[in-house]
């Protein structure tokens, strides 16, 4: 019987490999939290992560010794790594959610097995970006007085008019809905670990995480709605958050900002990498825990379509660049652009339009969208050409703006990048902890993809 299944059923059409049972899905992917013997590979993975994060340490604890005078950032370059990194990591978070949230909605059976560690993913990476507008302000002890809107006895209040306190209420609304959407679909499975560990004191830890789950109907039945309710509120929050970041430029009258195209070509390369960074961790971990049978082909076929199209909305946005600063007929577009091609970033511009443009076309055929080592391979030309196509957009237009007396170049110091790369580290070792103490994959959702969960007259029907 399980040949035949595997005859009609090839393995690039499977959202899980034949022959698992409630049981085997259960203790496959539990036994990855529950083991004594944590692969090597882990320890590897998070001592990267852990010495990366040093950096960050080192960096910031100068920063505020010394303040953001350390930075590259200068006149008339007044924006520099921290906007682009911010931007950077907004996007990456995109990607859990949309996973999480609009497949869901969509009721997309193949978001099931990387949903989890998308929606973790999506928390880190907010939480690296949050750290560079508050590094930005100097004095971080500060930050929430001169952010968030509150009643002080000088009157004084935030400027409402600004996207920059735009982007505070968004990014901070977007996290906290991921936070609780993320938890929420822990909760059952949370449970499982508690159920099935023999440690007093791990019985303890997931028995106070899981909220007293006992997997009654009723408990189904209001995790169900409030899945659906969250999952309808972050919904838009996808669309409206990197919109609202895309503001911060397009509000402004900066040549190359100025851009009405900017709100969706800012999603559309969020989603684009936050797709290529999930593809990034998922390639690798489905090979050292042995989940290839619940990461299967078709998932990484069905994420590489993604990044097809998204990166092809993403190039089409740079083409329409080119064409609104020619017709528009503005003498200061049409030098930017053409600073862009030939100026001095002139190399950092033709390197984003080979990786985010030319490299990804190899995902039109199959054979590069099945074989994990090289869509590994292409999602790391789109992680590089996504933090150049916000390192093009920053410094290009500010470094030459509307008066030749005024230019001067831009470039980070190794405080910028320290910081930066330590940002990396912070990412790494939360995700490298959550692997470890968290099921990296949903276990109730992946129990659904059994054949046992479908009922037998549909089954005889079929």
């Amino acid at each position: 019987m399980l040949e035949k299944a595997k005859h009609f059923d090839p393995p690039e059409t499977r959202f899980i490999a034949p022959g698992h049972t409630f049981g085997s899905i259960t203790e496959k992917i539990t036994s990855a939290v529950l083991t004594k013997r944590t692969p090597i590979s882990w320890f590897i993975g998070f001592a990267v992560g852990f010495g990366l994060l040093q950096a960050l340490m080192l960096g910031a604890t100068w920063l505020l010794m010394r303040g953001v005078g350390l930075w590259g950032i200068n006149q008339p370059a007044g924006w520099g790594f921290a906007i682009i990194n911010f931007v950077w990591w907004i996007g990456i978070g995109h990607a859990g959610t949309l996973i999480s949230a609009i497949l869901l909605l969509f009721n997309q059976k193949w978001r099931m097995s990387i949903s989890r560690a998308a929606e973790a993913m999506t928390i880190f990476a907010v939480m690296c970006a949050g750290l560079f507008p508050i590094l930005h302000t100097g004095r971080p002890w500060l930050a929430a007085y001169w952010l968030f809107p509150y009643p002080n006895a000088m009157s004084l209040w935030p400027n409402f008019r600004s996207p920059l306190i735009w982007d505070v209420f968004a990014v901070s609304t977007y996290f906290t809905v991921s936070l609780v959407f993320w938890y929420t679909g822990l909760i059952p499975d949370l449970a499982s670990l508690r159920d099935r560990t023999k440690h007093r004191l791990l019985q303890l830890f997931y028995g106070v995480l899981s909220l007293g789950w006992r997997g009654s109907a009723r408990d189904w039945q209001r995790y169900e709605l409030a899945s659906l309710l969250l999952a309808g509120l972050s919904t838009p929050l996808v669309l409206s958050v990197h919109t609202v970041v895309s503001f911060d430029f397009a509000t402004s009258l900066i040549p190359g900002w100025h851009a009405t195209i900017f709100p969706p070509y800012f999603v559309a390369g969020a989603i684009y990498a936050g797709f290529a960074m999930v593809l990034t961790l998922m390639i690798p971990l489905r090979r050292i825990y042995g989940f290839e049978d619940f990461v299967t082909i078709r998932h990484l076929d069905n994420m590489a379509k993604v990044m097809l199209a998204t990166g092809l909305i993403v190039f089409y946005g740079y083409q329409m660049e080119a064409f609104f600063a020619w017709y528009s007929a503005n003498p200061y577009e049409w030098f930017m652009m053409t600073n862009r091609w030939t100026g001095p970033y002139a190399y950092l511009y033709w390197t984003l339009i080979f990786c985010n443009g030319v490299a990804p076309q190899a995902l039109w055929f199959k054979r590069f969208r099945t074989k994990p080592l090289r869509l590994f391979g292409i999602c790391m030309f789109v992680n590089v050409g996504m933090w150049l196509e916000r390192f093009i957009i920053v410094p290009t237009s500010l470094s030459r703006d509307f008066l030749p007396s005024s230019w001067g170049m831009y470039h980070g110091t190794v405080w910028d990048w320290m910081i930066f790369v330590g940002t990396m580290g912070l990412f790494l070792t939360c995700f490298y902890l959550f692997i470890r103490v968290l099921p990296m994959l949903s276990i109730f959702e992946m129990r659904t993809l059994s054949p046992a969960a479908t009922p037998k007259e549909e089954s005889s029907h079929v």
